[in-house]
This record gives structure tokens, C-alpha cells and sequence, in this order.
């Protein structure tokens, strides 16, 4: 290992990256970003370039200690892929402890040192504040705070909690040491069969594009700097107009439609987020059909292998010229277990892995997500089919934010600073006070019921899907409708099992509407007690047979069966307001076009939400 940190003679601090003994310009924190890429640029081996240009993910320890074989989903052992393939980006998936994700953070950054040029590794993550558990797109909270889901911050609008919410996050980030955020989603939730709604801001272009700047100037702050989480804003050039609501991780989901001639409100968010200093953008797998801008028909491949996507419009068009890193395994088959998943190639399947990447490269992305196989890219330059000088144009685009993020002067974290900082009080407070406030009240009367809301505590209390915690704070929970004064329902927003594919079953697509049998047995219980109905919404269910049935019916979007009762009770007053129209039927979801936001007709309208009054 090399003898790093130093003193030059002048009296500076630096850190000897390459072991030679002294301070080189890139290794000098006096140096602007610019002089210091510069510097270490042609230095480096092409090896150490290509490996700047896979991101993948990685496991870490629960003890601490980083992994020397492949993992669950990780290829390969930790130090073969810092060491050998050179890789310094990295996706980090299950952290459960702040202590030990620290411990293993510092131990990743100390074999990093023992490279040529001892580049730091940036760890990246997708959302991990809320709870949705999806390997393929977020994480529950955990030792985190736990927050609403991004729906439910669109539910409060209030850029201002946003921000607040991006500055805990980015802390609680720092002090274990990930400094990427693959994130936010600036994609727009107008096709209501899509399941990634939960992780967007809405239907609103508007709306969408407010709260993500203030998300990501809570991440990056005022510029991206040494206390910054770099953000990567996806998905360009926006995600949600799935054809028939499918997602485009697997083949059925593949296209993307736009019937109500809607892309420029896609595209909307993006300058804004461009302009605001995103580090990074990331294309969607989807693959456009019949899209035509500005009289120029787009190829129909996946955004990640568009041309005319990244380098004319992202690149040229809108002036981008930060990172662009493609979404994760657009180039090789995926193994995992004894399943083979297609590449997410879509409209380029019958190339073979080396022809994707080349064509990812020419269509103007920086880095290939979820991929090691930087042999494949050295031999594309070996045949001259890719330059290193493209190869360059990427590598100073990631190393710039290397240096802005201050690693290559400071990569490592405090494990005692991480253990106080993650999950902290007033930070676990506000998350629990953003998740009652953004449920949304839709109904609290109606169909000759009165209003029950808000709802008196020492009751007696039936209860499905609730924790008997929860329920403790109204009163005694009992076994039958006839023996309560109020019962309390939650419902997961209803969707299609599926589970042949990897990853499949994470996520909540096809039919929003409830199973037939549920409104049936629900009336068992009105015609005994008022019943308040809480329904999950991480998509808009067809609510439209729960409303004769409800005395009160609420929507929550991520909130904890603790703040659930203490919205209803007024304890922390329910403010939130629907972040997307509410469908009556799916027969109107059928006829809907993907790209359009909202009905003409809802059955409950954007920015629905009744008030109630705490009882004093």
C-alpha cells in the first residue's frame, strides 16, 4: 500500500496517490478540478480509463469487511474488480448497520489506494429513505430515516420539505461514505398501470419539475462540493409513457408510446434539472415507437443506444455536458441463479455485446451501468472501432466529479460520526412527520355516512393490516365488527402477481383493479361499524367500489401504521393532496393514452384532498 497521506515541503496536506513521493498536480487540493484532470488524464493507463467507465453493483460485508468473492448479484470478488478491472464506481445494495456500512466504506477506499494511481471509489444508491423494498429501483429505510415515498412528497407540495428532506439525506449519505445518488426520478407518473409511479413526483410536469431541483439542491447543495451527493436525474428523456403500463425492465415492457403527442411535458423537467447542476443524467431502457421531434423521426432503440436522444437533444439541443450513465445491463445477458435475462437491448437485440457497447459510445453515454466487462471496451479500442480519445471525452467528464466531490483529497468517513448521524432523532422525527402529513384524505362522509374523521382515540377497534401497536394508540383492539366502535382497514393498491422473471415480482403492475370479492366482505364490516379505509397508493387504484362501503377513505403513499393513526386522529393533521388523477375504472385506464396526464372525468382529480379539523 502506498505510504498516502503526506506533507509537502510548502506545508500542504496531500495524499501520494501514485506513491512517487511527491505532490503531482493532480494530487494538489490547491489546484482548480480543471488543471487536476488535466494532470492525472494522461497518466493513466488505458485500463485505468475503461474501468472509470463501468459502474456496477457491489455487496458489502454485514461485518464490515468488504467481499472477495461474487455475490447474491455482485460478479465479482471486491478486489479483483478494483485491482484488475479497475473499476471505481460502484452501486452498493443492502446496508443494514451505519457502523459497519462505514467500516466497509473505509476498507473499499484502502484497497483503492493500492492501484496505480489510487483513484477513489464513488458508491452510489438507489432511494433508500422510504419503503419499498425493489432491488431493481429502491431499498427501505432501515438505519435511515424513514420519509414517504416521492409520491408522498409530491402529495405535500412543499419544495421546502424537499430540500429539507435532500439535505438529511445527503447527510445521512456522507457519513457512511456514499456520495452518488442515482436519483431523482423526473419521470412523469401519467400512465397508472406503471410501476415505478411510486418513486416520481407526480403527473405534473409543473410539479415534477419544482420539487426535483429542490431535491437535488438539498443532495448537491448550492454546487457540488465536498459535502455534496452527486445526483444522477433520470430518465431521459422521460420514463413513464410505458406502452400498456409494462416496464421496460423486462421484454414485454420494452416500448414507449406517446398517443397524445405529450413528450415535450416528459421532457420538461429537464432543463430545469440540467441548469440546477445535475452530476449526472441517466437514459430509460424504453424504446420510443412512432416519435417524431420537430419533424425528425426518432429510431426506434432504447433511449441508451439513441443518438439522436443523448447527443442531439440531451447534448445538443439542451447544452448538457456532464455524465451520462446508461440504466444497468443494456450490453450483456444478466445470469442470476439458473436464470438467463435477456440485456436490456431493446430495438438492438441481434447485435452481439460488442456492437451495443459501440453503439452505446457513439450515441454519446460516458459509462455503462450494471457492466464490468471492460475487456470488451479495450478491445473495441484495440480494433479501432472506439478511439481513446472518446474514451478521454468520458473519463474527464467522471473524474471532474471525483474532484468535486473532494475524494481524491478526503475518501474515508468517521464509524462513530456514521453510527450518530444515520437515523438520527430529529431526523427519523421529521420523516415520521412528513408521512402522516402527506396522507390524503379523499372521503370522510358520503352516501348518507357522517364524517368520522378525525377519529377519537379509547375506541374499541377492529383491525386488518395493521400493527396491534398501531391499534393500541386507539384503544382495545377487538376480533369482530360487532363487538367495535370503528374499524380500520389498509389496503395495498391491488396489481397482477408476477414472478417468472428476476426481479418480476418486486414489481406491482397490470390490473388496478380490486379483486372482486373485497368490496363484498368490506360491506360485511360497514354494516356493523363506520369503516376508514387506507389504501397504499404506489399506483392509482380504482377506488370506485370502496366509496359506498367508507365513512372515511384515505391514500397513503409511504407512512408507517404509527403515523397512519396519528393522521387520523389529527395528532399530525393529514395535509396531503393527490399527486396524480384517481381513475373510475379500468376500462378508462384501457382508453387512456401513456403519455397524457390525467382524465377528463376522474373519479378523484390531481390535488384532491379534504381538510379536517383537529379536535381540541
Amino acid at each position: 500500500m502506498h505510504p498516502v497521506r503526506k506533507t509537502s515541503p510548502e506545508g500542504v496536506e496531500y495524499r501520494d496517490l501514485n506513491g512517487n513521493g511527491r505532490m503531482d498536480p493532480f494530487e494538489d487540493p490547491r489546484r482548480s478540478v480543471e488543471e487536476r484532470v488535466a494532470d492525472l488524464l494522461p497518466r493513466l493507463s488505458l485500463e485505468e480509463k475503461v474501468g472509470l467507465m463501468f459502474q456496477t453493483v457491489i455487496e458489502a460485508g454485514a461485518d464490515g469487511t468488504v467481499k472477495e468473492a461474487p455475490g447474491d448479484i455482485s460478479k465479482s470478488g471486491t478486489s479483483e474488480v478494483v485491482l484488475r478491472k479497475h473499476l471505481t464506481h460502484f452501486n452498493v445494495h443492502a446496508l443494514d448497520d451505519a457502523r459497519m456500512a462505514a467500516r466497509w466504506h473505509n476498507a473499499l477506499q484502502a484497497i483503492a489506494e493500492q492501484a496505480p494511481h489510487g483513484i477513489p471509489v464513488t458508491i452510489s444508491t438507489d432511494p433508500r429513505h422510504a419503503f419499498i423494498e425493489n432491488a431493481g429501483a429502491s431499498f427501505a429505510a432501515k438505519a435511515f430515516s424513514q420519509w414517504p415515498e416521492s409520491l408522498g412528497l409530491a402529495a405535500l407540495r412543499d419544495a421546502a420539505l424537499v430540500r429539507e428532506f435532500g439535505d438529511i439525506a445527503r447527510q445521512e449519505y456522507c457519513a457512511v461514505g456514499i456520495r452518488a445518488a442515482l436519483h431523482p426520478t423526473l419521470d412523469l407518473a401519467t400512465e397508472p398501470r406503471w410501476a415505478r409511479q411510486s418513486g416520481t413526483f407526480g403527473q405534473d410536469p409543473d410539479l415534477v419539475t419544482e420539487l426535483a431541483v429542490a431535491y437535488l439542491q438539498g443532495f448537491q447543495q448550492d454546487s457540488l462540493g465536498a459535502g455534496s451527493v452527486a445526483c444522477t436525474s433520470k430518465h431521459f428523456p422521460g420514463g413513464g409513457p410505458q406502452k400498456d403500463g409494462e416496464d421496460a425492465h423486462f421484454p414485454y415492457g420494452r416500448e414507449q408510446v406517446y398517443p397524445g403527442d405529450r413528450f415535450a411535458d416528459h421532457l420538461k423537467p429537464f432543463p430545469p434539472i440540467i441548469a440546477a447542476g445535475t452530476a449526472a443524467i441517466m437514459p430509460y431502457y424504453g424504446m420510443p415507437i412512432a416519435l417524431d421531434i420537430d419533424g425528425e423521426k426518432i429510431e426506434e432503440v432504447g433511449f441508451g443506444f439513441n443518438k439522436q436522444i443523448i447527443t442531439g437533444l440531451l447534448r445538443g439541443t439542451l447544452g448538457y455536458d456532464g455524465v451520462v450513465v446508461t440504466d444497468w445491463e443494456l450490453v450483456n445477458d444478466n445470469h442470476v441463479g439458473d436464470q438467463v435475462l435477456p440485456a436490456r437491448a431493446w430495438g438492438v437485440e441481434h447485435l452481439d455485446p460488442a456492437a451495443r457497447m459501440e453503439l452505446i459510445i457513439e450515441a454519446g453515454a460516458d459509462q455503462f451501468g450494471g457492466e464490468e466487462c471492460v475487456e470488451l471496451l479495450l478491445e473495441l479500442v484495440a480494433q479501432g472501432r472506439v478511439s481513446e480519445s472518446r474514451i478521454d471525452e468520458s473519463v474527464r467528464r467522471l473524474l471532474a466529479v471525483k474532484f468535486r466531490l473532494g475524494l481524491f483529497d478526503d475518501p474515508f468517513v468517521d464509524e462513530d460520526a456514521a453510527a450518530q448521524t444515520v437515523g438520527r432523532k430529529d431526523f427519523r422525527d421529521a420523516g415520521y412527520a412528513a408521512q402522516a402529513r402527506s396522507v390524503t384524505v379523499l372521503q370522510n362522509g358520503a352516501h348518507g355516512r357522517p364524517p368520522v374523521l378525525p377519529l377519537a382515540r379509547d375506541q374499541r377497534v377492529y383491525a386488518e393490516n395493521i400493527s396491534a401497536d398501531a391499534v393500541a394508540a386507539l384503544g382495545e383492539q377487538v376480533d369482530r365488527p360487532e363487538d367495535a366502535d370503528v374499524a380500520l382497514v389498509r389496503l395495498m393498491a391491488p396489481f397482477d402477481p408476477r414472478s417468472d422473471l428476476f426481479l418480476e415480482s418486486w414489481f406491482h403492475q397490470g390490473s388496478l383493479d380490486f379483486q372482486p370479492g373485497l368490496a363484498s366482505r368490506l360491506a360485511r364490516i360497514a354494516a356493523h361499524c363506520p369503516l376508514v379505509i387506507d389504501v397504499v397508493l404506489d399506483r392509482p387504484a380504482v377506488l370506485t367500489p370502496l366509496l359506498p362501503l367508507a365513512s372515511a377513505l384515505v391514500g397513503s403513499y409511504g407512512t408507517s401504521d404509527a403515523a397512519l393513526v396519528d393522521a387520523l386522529t389529527c395528532t399530525i393533521a393529514p395535509v396531503g393532496r393527490l399527486p396524480f388523477d384517481l381513475p373510475r375504472s379500468m376500462e378508462q385506464v384501457r382508453r387512456h393514452g401513456e403519455d397524457v396526464p390525467g382524465y377528463d372525468d376522474p373519479l378523484f382529480a390531481f390535488g384532491h384532498g379534504l381538510s379536517v379539523i383537529p379536535t381540541v
